[in-house]
């Protein structure tokens, strides 16, 4: 799931909970966040309720080793979901008529031995410390691999002509080291910024100008949200991507021969003698004030890493429609099963991911149980390696069960649904941008369930879950998300993090996202999982019954980019 809000943003959460909340909250403008342990939950009345909880233990069971892709324990895991499917009488929609799609992979982990950052300058050299001031990419190509050229800083590295911007506008990137911030000018869209800050583009852009080694150099503020320490800590997770057939990776940009990060402590040293600093090109370059331009230093990288082939397994499950003639048409149901694995060192060692995705999973199985088949067929998918890249989500949208005659019409996608207050709404994210939004809209007006917009769309959340591997193959898709609207509150009492939704998502965010507390003791609101399973349910009738298979709104900046790539 996306990385946890910087701080200031975590305030507007705060301050949005107070302004969505049609209730009388005493305090809630003026009172600080208080500091809340996760205690469990009110006991839980309903049937729905008990399975996705039942689900949810069974998930993040420490027996399940944190779910990281490829692993022993994600198999174990899969293998449930898998008992799961066929008890509710799914049928199997993977390979070879069983419930496992194969998703081949290369896992690569960064070596900091042979390691290397130097700035070279005429009359001096400045060597970064690996870990503490740089740290290089995994590579996919090669196990080994050193350049060293001259640099030239290209701001944030973004091509958009369509916005009048180009980062790369009088730069001869060819043969050349390129240096670039992260993210996108503050003028774009909220999408089109998503899209142009995204690493993938990023990457793609500099190999079509010719780069042959990339430096990204931290700002504050993306350090606020994903600090330093962190990033480093995380230095032999291996990172992952998809294997072709000739046993290379998917997505990569071998051309590129390293492609290194900095922090934002140590920036100034790469920007040594150009008469800015770190900070100052930053700020400039976020508001498009400052051009790109050859800095007076040659860049020397080093990267070594352990390339390993592995295969991923995604669980899939099948609901035939009613009417033959759409069989072709499939509706996708999707939610990650994987998560983080075992930390290296440390007391409660495992990843458990509760929230993150265990409760999506629970979800799904719960709609799957209660579906009924609507004209179009339904799959249900547990999906690996999202935490890695989506990767699972990639594989199955190029290869859907019963391709090339059947398709992928839409994706409905849970991810993290952060139930830890009670609620009385739902968030469709990306609703807007296809015929998907009227039609969770229709489901929300049947169950009496109201729909809230995305109250941090500048969070762009849309881009950074599986829904977005569906995208870009040209797939309209939505994330259902837990509501923002507090269910009660008794009067007189003080707003906390138990009655409050966005605060209990803060002290969520803050204290266990991504770390071994995200278990089965948080206070998940399970009859809010329930009501968020009948909503996905209704979503799929009108989905699965309509005239016609969703489409992208006219004009719209994902189908304009992506929508051909469906038919």
């Amino acid at each position: 799931m996306p990385r946890p809000l910087p701080p200031i943003r975590l305030a507007v959460r705060l301050l949005a909970a107070c302004l969505l909340s049609t209730l009388s909250l005493p305090g809630c403008s003026r009172q600080p966040t208080p500091s809340v342990s996760p205690a469990p939950g009110p006991p839980q009345a309903s049937a729905a309720a008990a399975r996705i909880a039942a689900d949810v233990r069974a998930l993040s069971d420490a027996r399940m080793q944190g779910r990281l892709t490829g692993s022993a324990g994600y198999d174990r895991a899969a293998q449930y979901v898998a008992d799961r499917f066929r008890a509710l009488g799914l049928q199997p929609a993977g390979d070879e008529e069983t419930y496992f799609q194969r998703v081949p992979l290369l896992a690569s982990t960064r070596v900091a031995d042979g390691a290397r950052l130097v700035v070279v300058r005429r009359d001096r050299d400045i060597s970064l410390r690996v870990r503490d001031q740089f740290l290089p990419m995994p590579g996919f190509a090669r196990a080994t691999a050193a350049v060293r050229a001259p640099a030239v800083f290209v701001g944030q590295g973004v091509e958009a002509p369509d916005l009048g911007h180009d980062d790369f506008a009088g730069l001869d990137l060819h043969g050349r080291i390129a240096v670039l911030f992260g993210g996108a000018p503050a003028r774009f869209d909220a999408d089109r910024r998503a899209f142009h800050a995204s690493m993938r583009e990023k990457l793609r852009t500099l190999a079509a100008h010719g780069a042959i080694g990339a430096v990204f150099v931290d700002t504050p503020a993306q350090e606020a949200a994903a600090p330093w320490t962190q990033s480093a800590a995380a230095f032999d997770r291996p990172d992952m991507r998809l294997r072709a057939g000739d046993g290379h990776a998917l997505d990569d940009e071998p051309q590129l021969q390293v492609v290194a990060r900095v922090s934002f402590a140590a920036a100034d040293l790469v920007f040594d003698g150009s008469g800015h600093t770190a900070a100052e090109l930053a700020q400039a370059v976020e508001q498009e004030r400052q051009r790109g331009f050859a800095l007076p230093v040659t860049l020397d990288l080093a990267a070594r890493s352990h390339i390993a082939s592995l295969d991923g397994r995604n669980v899939l499950g099948r609901l035939p429609g009613r009417d033959p003639a759409l069989a072709s048409q499939q509706l996708l149901y999707s939610a990650h099963l994987d998560h983080l694995g075992v930390a290296a060192q440390g007391g409660d060692h495992v990843f458990h991911g509760a929230l993150d995705n265990a409760l999506g999973v629970a979800i799904v199985l719960e709609a799957a149980r209660t579906q009924q088949a609507p004209r179009r067929p339904l799959l249900f998918a547990a999906l690996t390696g999202e935490e890695q890249g989506l990767l699972g989500a990639q594989w199955l949208a190029l290869h859907p069960p019963g391709a090339p005659t059947a398709r992928l019409v839409a994706d409905i996608n849970l991810d993290m649904p952060m139930l830890l207050a009670p609620s009385r709404d739902a968030i469709a994210i990306g609703g807007a941008h296809s015929d998907l939004g009227t039609a969770a809209q229709h489901a929300g007006d049947a169950l009496g369930v109201p729909l809230s917009p995305d109250p941090f769309p500048e969070e762009a959340v849309f881009v950074r879950s599986d829904q977005y591997a569906f995208v870009r193959a040209g797939v309209p898709a939505l994330m259902l998300d837990g509501g923002v609207v507090p269910a009660a509150s008794s009067a007189g009492k003080q707003a906390d993090a138990t009655t409050m939704p966005l605060l209990a998502q803060r002290v969520f965010l803050r204290d266990c996202y991504h770390r071994p507390c995200d278990d089965a003791r948080q206070p998940i609101q399970y009859e809010d999982a329930a009501r968020l399973a009948r909503f996905a349910t209704r979503l799929g009738v009108e989905v699965g019954d309509a005239p016609a298979p969703p489409q992208w709104k006219g004009g719209d900046f994902f189908g304009a980019r992506f929508g051909h790539s469906a038919h």
